[in-house]
């Protein structure tokens, strides 16, 4: 997958989680839920965050064992 695509692809995905975030704050703020819902409003976060960690991860990993290398793009 070219770079510029996965960048575009993670762009979208933290814009999309903030505007999550950003209407479940408001949801909260509007109502006056207790501070548990408040708390709901990372589960988009820790998402983001999870799928970061494991692209990294999987980047940092063995070399040899890369399914990347024989890709034709």
């Amino acid at each position: 997958m070219p770079l510029e695509k996965l960048m575009l692809i993670l762009v979208a995905a933290m814009v999309a989680a903030g505007l999550t975030i950003w209407a479940a704050a408001t949801l909260v703020a509007a109502f006056a839920w207790p501070m548990e819902a408040a708390l709901l409003s990372g589960i988009p976060l820790a998402l983001v965050l999870y799928v970061l960690w494991r692209l990294v991860a999987e980047r940092r990993s063995d070399p040899e064992d890369d399914r990347y290398d024989g890709m034709r793009h």
